[in-house]
């Protein structure tokens, strides 16, 4: 009888360990009209991952867009909701924790009172039951051993986002070293700095625009404190913003002759190429006549090598078809880049979205500027000299060449007529244009650069 008392006691602390409470949590979803780039949804929200909401719609087809791409009041509401899921998520971390620890003191403290127990019992039942206390005892000793041998936990998370680290600026250095004679460069602690006139020299502009907004090349001064700046230290974005939607004003990246690469889109959101508005290297000028890229140029690859063709204003290299070891290109991210040897990088092609889909680095934006047309900070800013023009419809360019020191000619066909711009300044910045239509009537004007 004693026997069975020892052991229904023994029973009675095994199970002692089961009197646990799992508490779980439920919420109510509630369909909700969304406005995703003009179009109304509805449904309720799922999730947040890598920048893109994931909302379930009402016949059950899940769908994901950009934060960017939902109305200003959606992604107000959304906004909130995803902060509010990532403090779950890290109570919830901290709460796992938490109870693994509990659980594993709770089992040390069950098999101890089990030992004491069962060792209580072999010293009552050595003189009264010896094979009985024989067995329990060789009971005990494989009982220990398995616990002793029982393997513990391991953490099989793995981080796929790499730890970034600070760039040697000696690596952006090789991107511009091909241009000294058009680019001057230094760094700090913080930035890669690009200084340059604004105007390309070793290749022609303008020859092959059939959209022209009569804008013609004149040098920006990106110099000193209005130098180009490029991150030493890139930080990947919590929700990388998409340039369908956003850096419509200024540019995104600095090819390797210093001049800057815009949106492949325009400030109306057309495809800058597709349209016409750019010239045989991928450029054209803005309304301050500044000449910029709207796509990637690759023609770059010729003198770059095995480096980056151009620098984003994330702090990323943007390299053509080749990967940095002259591998064939991997396959792309949907921000139209990757991960190569613990680096994060983009590519550029002659498709869209031509180079970068949407900005993966921490990039802070000018609040006098709201989406699309927002535009990174630091930014080196342009300056013309005279009034912005229209467009003149019809007009192609069919040549472009320099017609002495700091003078340009520009020629362009209209009904089958040629006209041009001639233009030049001086040091002192005065410049003189001299406008002759297609029927041979001539204008001249002049502005002083401020």
């Amino acid at each position: 009888m004693k026997l069975i008392k020892y052991c229904l006691i023994l029973f009675i602390l095994a199970h002692s360990g089961s009197l646990l409470a799992h508490v779980g949590e439920h919420s109510n979803t509630k369909s909700v009209i969304y406005t995703i780039m003009g179009k109304q949804v509805e449904g309720h929200f799922l999730m947040e991952r890598d920048g893109k909401v994931f909302i379930e719609q009402k016949n059950g087809k899940i769908i994901s867009a950009d934060l960017n791409d939902f109305s200003f009041s959606n992604q107000t509401s959304l906004s909130k909701k995803i902060a509010f899921l990532k403090q779950i998520n890290t109570e919830n971390q901290i709460a796992k924790k938490l109870a693994t620890h509990t659980k594993t003191t709770e089992y040390q403290f069950f098999y101890s009172l089990i030992l004491v127990a069962a060792l209580a019992l072999l010293l009552m039942l050595r003189k009264q039951n010896p094979k009985v206390a024989y067995l329990l005892g060789s009971f005990m000793l494989f009982f220990y051993a398995c616990k002793t041998n029982e393997a513990e936990p391991t953490n099989t998370t793995t981080n796929t986002t790499p730890t970034l680290s600070k760039t040697d600026p000696s690596f952006i250095e090789k991107v511009f070293s091909p241009y000294k004679s058009e680019v001057k460069t230094r760094f700090d602690d913080t930035y890669f700095y690009v200084e340059t006139e604004g105007i390309p020299q070793t290749h022609n502009m303008m020859v092959g625009i059939t959209s022209w907004q009569q804008q013609v090349p004149i040098p920006q001064g990106y110099t000193g404190s209005n130098a180009w700046s490029i991150p030493l230290k890139p930080e990947f974005a919590a929700s990388p913003l998409s340039l369908k939607t956003n850096f419509m004003k200024g540019a995104v990246a600095i090819a390797p002759n210093g001049i800057p690469i815009f949106n492949p889109l325009n400030n109306r959101g057309e495809d800058a190429f597709v349209i016409g508005e750019l010239d045989q290297w991928g450029g054209h000028c803005g309304r301050a006549d500044d000449y910029h890229y709207h796509i990637a140029p690759l023609h770059f690859e010729a003198t770059a090598g095995n480096n980056p063709i151009a620098m984003a204003l994330d702090g990323f290299a943007i390299y053509g078809s080749k990967e940095p070891d002259g591998t064939t290109m991997k396959t792309l991210d949907e921000y139209h880049g990757h991960t190569y040897n613990t680096t994060y990088h983009y590519h550029a092609e002659m498709k869209y979205p031509y180079f970068m889909a949407a900005m993966r680095g921490k990039v802070s934006l000018d609040p006098s500027t709201p989406a699309p047309e927002n535009q990174i900070l630091p930014q080196a800013k342009s300056t013309g000299v005279r009034p912005a023009l229209t467009a003149l419809k019809g007009a192609s360019i069919t040549n472009f060449k320099a017609t002495g020191t700091n003078a340009y000619s520009l020629e362009y066909t209209l009904d089958e007529k040629k006209a041009y711009v001639n233009y030049a300044w001086d040091s002192k910045g005065v410049y003189s244009f001299s406008f002759i239509g297609t029927d041979g009537k001539s204008t001249t004007t002049q502005y002083t650069k401020k």
